[in-house]
């Protein structure tokens, strides 16, 4: 991965674009299928706009007083950080579209979903501790 300086910028870009359709599709999904109720399509657009693009947004402000992208854990961080996300994130389309839909899950597919979920959590967890420990040690090495 070719560490740009404005990689952070643009991933942070990048999750603002997918928020906002992520807040479009439920919009018009629930809209087409008349569905009035709560659903897990709500919360995919808040996900995505505060754990990516804000906090990518700061990430990027820390980058202005320590070099993130330079230090060695950065790469596993971003991998695991953006994969966790993204895990999380399909799991709350599939859980709403078929909230949406009314679909009857069976007992182990609705596992499936929330284990996957489970995953998505977890990794997002490791890269947040991943995370703090390279902005620990960066700025106890500026001091």
């Amino acid at each position: 991965m070719k560490k740009s300086k404005n990689l952070l910028i643009n991933t942070a870009f990048t999750y603002a674009l997918l928020a906002m359709a992520g807040g479009v599709f439920y919009r018009e999904f629930t809209k087409f299928n008349a569905f009035s109720g709560v659903t897990a399509l709500g919360v995919v657009h808040t996900h995505l706009f505060l754990l990516g693009m804000v906090f990518f947004l700061l990430a990027a402000l820390f980058q202005m007083n320590v070099n993130l992208l330079g230090h060695k854990n950065f790469k596993k961080f971003y991998l695991i950080y953006n994969l966790g996300v993204a895990i999380m994130v399909i799991m709350l389309i599939v859980r709403g579209v078929t909230q949406v839909q009314g679909i009857a899950l069976s007992r182990g597919f609705d596992a499936a979903i929330s284990g996957i979920a489970g995953i998505g959590h977890i990794l997002v967890g490791i890269g947040m501790i991943l995370y703090f420990l390279m902005l620990k040690k960066l700025t106890a090495e500026k001091q």
